[in-house]
């Protein structure tokens, strides 16, 4: 029985699907990705997997300096594509009318989404955990985090396998579609490792082009191995770095 802390956990995780073909990650911000999942990323690429990005909002309420507000959006998007460029992701997508900080798992939300499966039509999809990290509220317990992995998870089911599901959509030519399996990022008790060892650097690279959310990060490199380097050792792989996620088919 896994450990479940504060009363809820994901089941053990579902061995992942050994045919994908395509890849859609979802996430609130831009960054979001990088941090969690750039190395699985890169590994993907490297497989030969098609890997796209959407990301929900432009991150407009990040930063630590005095960069005009005004400004962030077009900044952080920039930023977003130079990091997915570092790991091989040429398609970068954004949602719009959602703003930083107060995004909620809305029906208008859950359309979108839909949209943006229907269109990529991926086996796999990498999001955010609907679970709350009561270990670690900063970072994976950010709200919009968690209003992105719920309004992803009902979006996959059931509304794009559902061909009655937002009929305008259908009109318009988007079908319905299955998605296979989810990998969660940054939920409580993570249980299915993948060693990034050999991918480190570009996932390194990533993050140091969010240059407006890591420039103060000067032990980045450090923080990174130490935080990579204990989940590599709790899930057996001692000595090498591991990324880590919750996988649930879907299908």
């Amino acid at each position: 029985m896994r450990h479940m802390l504060g009363g809820m956990s994901f089941p053990p995780s579902a061995a992942p699907c050994d045919d994908v073909q395509r890849v859609l990650c979802v996430f609130a911000h831009p960054d979001d990705v990088d941090f969690g999942a750039a190395g699985t990323v890169a590994r993907w690429v490297d497989e030969g997997l098609e890997v796209s990005y959407l990301l929900v909002t432009r991150g407009d309420a990040g930063g630590f300096d005095e960069t005009p507000r005004e400004a962030m959006p077009g900044l952080r998007e920039a930023e977003q594509r130079a990091a997915a460029a570092a790991v091989g992701v040429k398609q970068v997508d954004f949602l719009e009318g959602y703003a930083d900080g107060s995004v909620t798992p809305s029906l208008a939300l859950r359309k979108d989404l839909v949209a943006a499966i229907r269109r990529a039509r991926p086996d796999r999809i990498l999001t955010s955990s609907p679970l709350r990290r009561w270990d670690r509220i900063a970072g994976p317990s950010h709200p919009d985090h968690l209003a992105v992995g719920e309004a992803v998870t009902c979006a996959v089911y059931p509304d794009a396998r559902n061909p009655f599901a937002h009929p305008d959509l259908g009109a318009a030519g988007l079908a319905a579609w299955t998605v296979r399996e989810i990998w969660y990022s940054a939920g409580p008790d993570p249980d299915h490792a993948v060693d990034v060892t050999d991918t480190f650097d570009r996932k390194l690279a990533a993050l140091r082009a969010h240059v407006s959310q890591t420039a103060h990060l000067h032990e980045l490199d450090v923080m990174l191995r130490e935080r990579l380097g204990g989940l590599a050792e709790t899930l057996g792989l001692p000595g090498r770095l591991a990324e880590a996620f919750t996988i649930i088919r879907t299908e």
